[in-house]
């Protein structure tokens, strides 16, 4: 039997009978099915996207030394 993934709508996209997809809804596709929409940058493995997520959570962006200088210059 084939397995269906997750896969989490990026651009909606119409799924038939005048329905369109959501930005976030989540589908259970099988690979055939999702190909070309991933293909097309409309959908990507749910996954796949909590795994960026969660990389980019725990990067922490640096402070930025330049607005101390800059306001130093100022006065």
């Amino acid at each position: 039997m084939p397995i269906r993934k997750p896969y989490t709508v990026l651009v909606p996209f119409p799924t038939g009978g005048g329905h369109w997809s959501s930005i976030g809804q989540e589908l259970e596709l099988l690979d055939v099915e999702a190909n070309a929409l991933r293909s097309a940058g409309r959908l990507e493995l749910s996954s796949v996207l909590e795994t960026h997520k969660q990389a980019v959570d725990t990067q922490a962006t640096p402070p930025q030394p330049a607005k101390k200088a800059a306001a130093k210059k100022a006065e």
